[in-house]
């Protein structure tokens, strides 16, 4: 599966953070109540998912980590400390993901790297065990940069194709992942609620600007699709208008998926 640098990941939590729809947030929290439970959180990071989580809830719960890099479960477990357990696995060994005493699923920027296989057998052993699923922040396949540039649209196309690529868990789904989860856990009998989270980029987060841009420019460069003249011109002009107040929204959904008799097991409200 792809390896994230910590960086990166530090570089764009704020952004997250402030993206992340807070209903679904506080529905989670309601779901997991006063008596806490284990959530076990698929390709964790640096802790990033705990982080935002955890001022929401009503009592402190125990954090399952998942990853496959062990130098990122190690900043999350100095993170989260003494409520976390960390698990080394490649999330395509599915068959070993531990989900015993669990309470609720969760994952971050995870989905749009996973192929459609992923989620179905996902949601097949999820479903199995009537586990939640709290799956924040998949790529949606919309970017509107201002000021605009010519090739912005063929640069977002071309993006979106390289986002469809194998990132190691097969033909990722991209922007199609927030779809695909609502309408494979709804078959399953799930409620599904879908909600935008968009990153809203402007003034104050420059430097997280410049990487996504970068990261973008690679992207295309790699698909071999736009003649390099065009895309560093494109580039050039990126990187330029940053300093005039340049913004960009990156379109984004959280999906919560909840079995169906999930809202007997919740407080009742008065």
């Amino acid at each position: 599966m792809t390896r994230f640098d910590a960086s990166w990941l530090e570089l764009r939590e704020p952004a997250d953070l402030q993206a992340r729809n807070p209903d679904l947030l506080r529905t989670v929290a309601a779901a997991l109540g006063a008596s806490g439970g284990v959530v076990v959180d698929l390709g964790c990071g640096t802790g990033a998912t705990f982080r935002a989580l955890s001022p929401w809830l009503l009592a402190p719960v125990r954090w399952r980590l998942i990853d496959n890099d062990r130098s990122l479960l190690d900043a999350a477990m100095v993170s989260i400390g003494a409520l976390a357990e960390a698990v080394q696995l490649d999330l395509a060994q599915l068959d070993e993901l531990p989900l015993r005493d669990a309470t609720f699923v969760t994952a971050s920027a995870l989905f749009d790297l996973c192929a459609a296989s992923f989620i179905e057998a996902l949601a097949d052993r999820l479903a199995e065990r009537r586990l939640d699923l709290y799956a924040a922040l998949n790529y949606d396949g919309t970017i509107i940069w201002s000021p605009l540039h010519e090739s912005d649209g063929a640069i977002v196309a071309l993006f979106n194709r390289h986002q469809r690529s194998d990132k190691g868990m097969g033909q990722a789904l991209g922007p199609e992942a927030g779809r695909a989860l609502a309408d494979t856990f709804a078959a399953l009998g799930y409620d599904v609620i879908r909600a935008d989270s968009a990153w809203q980029l402007s003034q104050g987060v420059e430097a997280l600007q410049i990487a996504f841009i970068e990261g973008v420019a690679r992207a295309v460069a790699e698909t071999g699709g736009m003649a390099a003249a065009e895309l560093r011109d494109w580039r050039t002009f990126r990187l330029a208008t940053l300093k005039t107040g340049a913004s960009c929204r990156v379109g984004h959904v959280d999906v919560l998926a909840r079995p169906p008799d999930a809202r007997r097991h919740e407080p009742q409200r008065h």
